[in-house]
């Protein structure tokens, strides 16, 4: 795994200078620690407190996982494991959070926002129900691996004044004092191994009801032409707000809804909404939607939503559907016969979270793309880091060679813009541009660029 593995338990927590992870690109724990501190003082400096919630997870049996695959396939499942946590951050936390790999086989994930007991241990059940499906390796030569990942996890609230390192080290003696099984629920270092703030049968209910009621919002981010900066479209993005556990963003959603036999209905019904709403843009702009693995499994896919264009009367024309690695490594051969049925109609296909983990490179030889969408982990950097550069300026001469059009994502700095539009990148999406918004906003945003 790059590094010698450690286990979360080895005192003194010492600082090695291991401020960034060359396998998952995450930042080390030296970065960890002073970012916590960061905001800490921002809160003493306003007299606000400082509500740091945690979470520490340890993967099991590395080294056993590592003995019978080979490391290199740890260090992908690793690898799938971070994105996995990434994406769950960005879509469930607020604007104030952080992952990082804090030893080889542990991770610490920490946001600076006000929340109840109830909400930091929902988000830890369901980040841990996400890290516990299957990971699909795909093999050229060699039979598929499928690797299951155990985590134990231990959550905190800090106290006012608490100093970082005191938040991590009482983290990790919670793991360290915890019953190993645990029935995959976390435990606070307070000792407490509470019981789910909403049981599962209770939220599939719960989103029964609110798909029912239509109260799944869709919000919409902007996407902008890098040349002349005019907005070119938005992808749509699904929100639920649960009256007890609060904001659920799109990753926790899916898994509700997969889980409980409504992922298909949800689905239909978030494309519905979306493209009634995007027949009354100008003609000029495109909608972007994310397709799920189970879309991708349905053989009546391409047709059903060929039948929702027509009643929607929304052109095919204007229409990207976002896919990733994770929807298409079961079986890439009926996606890709998928996809080119869409394509069939005018529908654009894009390669979505691009970077963000080991892509397989078959992808771009077997689907019918027109779009690689860079994940925010390839732009991070590319202002300050030649390394990060040279990436990026690779990445866009292999898509225009095979004629593909690169979209960034995760733009929030103007030197950011900058470079992506200088290198090639034909638009991007970010904070910079804007968070994502209502329909309402969106209509307002675009009618005055």
């Amino acid at each position: 795994m790059g590094r010698a593995q450690m286990t979360p338990f080895d005192p003194p927590f010492a600082n090695d200078g291991f401020d960034h992870d060359p396998l998952t690109d995450l930042i080390g724990m030296g970065s960890a620690l002073s970012r916590i501190a960061a905001w800490q003082a921002r809160a003493a400096r306003h007299n606000e407190q400082a509500p740091i919630h945690a979470m520490l997870l340890c993967f099991e049996r590395f080294s056993a996982l590592n003995l019978a695959f080979g490391r290199a396939v740890g260090d992908r499942a690793l690898v799938a494991a971070a994105g996995q946590m990434l994406n769950f951050a960005r879509e469930e936390l607020g604007s104030q959070w952080l992952v990082a790999r804090i030893t080889g086989n542990t991770f610490l994930i920490a946001v600076n926002e006000p929340m109840s007991r109830k909400r930091w241990q929902w988000l830890a059940e369901e980040l841990s129900c996400a890290l516990a499906q299957p990971i699909e390796m795909p093999g050229e030569a060699s039979p598929a691996h499928q690797i299951r990942l155990r985590q134990r996890t231990a959550l905190s609230r800090s106290t006012p004044g608490e100093e970082p390192q005191r938040v991590l080290t009482r983290l990790a003696e919670a793991l360290e004092t915890s019953s190993p099984p645990m029935g995959g629920m976390p435990v606070w270092v307070d000792g407490a191994v509470s019981p789910p703030g909403r049981g599962a049968a209770q939220l599939e209910a719960d989103l029964l009801a609110a798909l029912e009621g239509d109260e799944i919002e869709i919000l919409y981010q902007p996407q902008f032409a890098s040349d002349s900066g005019a907005i070119v479209g938005a992808e749509a993005l699904a929100r639920w707000r649960h009256p007890q556990i609060g904001p659920i963003g799109a990753v926790g959603l899916f898994a509700i809804a997969e889980r409980s036999g409504l992922g298909a209905p949800l689905s239909r019904r978030i494309v519905r909404a979306a493209l009634d709403e995007a027949h009354t843009w100008p003609g000029h702009l495109r909608l972007s939607l994310n397709v799920t693995a189970a879309d991708l499994a349905d053989r009546n896919f391409a047709n059903r939503l060929r039948s929702t264009l027509d009643v929607t009367r929304f052109s095919p024309h204007r229409l990207t559907l976002e896919i990733t690695e994770q929807e298409l490594v079961r079986d890439l051969e009926s996606s890709a016969r998928i996809l080119r049925a869409l394509t069939g109609l005018g529908i654009a296909i894009a390669l979505d979270d691009f970077g963000a983990g080991f892509c397989n490179f078959r992808y771009l030889k077997v689907l019918p793309l027109k779009y690689l969408k860079l994940d925010r982990c390839m732009v991070d950097d590319i202002a300050t880091d030649p390394r990060d550069l040279a990436v990026l300026r690779g990445i866009v001469a292999m898509a225009q060679a095979l004629g593909l059009e690169v979209v960034a994502e995760g733009i929030e700095h103007d030197a950011q813009r900058q470079v992506v539009a200088r290198e090639g990148c034909s638009s991007w999406q970010g904070f910079l541009g804007s968070e994502p918004i209502s329909s309402a906003r969106f209509r307002a945003l675009a009618a005055g660029s």
